[in-house]
């Protein structure tokens, strides 16, 4: 699948998760495997998963961080396909 930055994430009915100090532990309960995010990570997460799409969250994320717009394109991007790949994450169009 090509990821598109029009298209919004959601979180999976099986997947919990908990924040602990600004950091996350990502559980998929099919797979019972679990992914951990850095602060970093935990606020690309909660973003993604309250915009409407991932050029939102994209938009948004930039205007937190001072950070290179490709450096944060591919960091999200990256981010993305990785938790897809553990099944954390779906994308719709």
């Amino acid at each position: 699948m090509t990821l598109s930055f029009d298209m919004k994430v959601m979180i999976p009915k099986d997947i919990l998760v908990k924040e602990v100090r600004g950091e996350s532990v990502l559980l998929n309960l099919n797979k019972e495997c679990y992914f951990g995010l850095d602060k970093v990570g935990t606020r690309m997460w909660s973003t993604l998963s309250e915009s409407e799409s991932i050029s939102k969250a994209y938009d948004a994320l930039l205007k937190r961080y001072d950070v290179g717009a490709d450096v944060l394109r591919q960091d999200l991007h990256d981010l993305i396909e990785k938790l897809i790949g553990y099944g954390l994450l779906e994308v719709n169009e």
